[in-house]
């Protein structure tokens, strides 16, 4: 993995390949969630063995999918903060101090920051960040 400060600018460029990426570690995430109820449906109703190591070898085989496919996304230096509430931060530096470019899931564009130390409450808009280039 390259180690990657993104500025606004950069972030954006990247955005539209990196929500691609994110909406498909959703549908991945959905797909386990499907086959984790399916699992236990088996388990519940007393399904046989072979019909359930069947599912669970499924199952396992999308949790590696997933797994895949959130490692890619973070290899570009992206952090993944949840799948849930679709909060990804992007790595960047506003003067000396290190501080994350935050995106959330339906946002158009890198529109705000917040510092390494504070979540997505502490998010600050873009206008007034004083991030630079790297």
């Amino acid at each position: 993995m390259v180690f990657t400060l993104y500025t606004p600018q950069t972030a954006n460029k990247a955005l539209p390949e990196v929500r691609r990426m994110f909406a498909g570690i959703v549908a991945q995430k959905n797909r386990v969630v499907v086959l984790q109820q399916e699992l236990q449906n088996i388990a519940d109703s007393g399904g046989d063995f072979e019909r359930f190591m069947k599912k669970k070898q499924e199952m396992n085989a999308a949790l590696t999918s997933l797994y895949k496919a959130m490692e890619t996304l973070e290899a570009t230096g992206v952090m993944i903060k949840s799948v849930d509430e679709g909060l990804l931060d992007f790595p960047s530096r506003r003067f000396d101090e290190e501080v994350w470019l935050c995106w959330k899931a339906g946002e158009d564009e890198i529109k705000f920051w917040h510092g390494k130390d504070e979540g997505f409450m502490g998010r600050k808009p873009l206008e007034t960040t004083g991030i630079i280039e790297p």
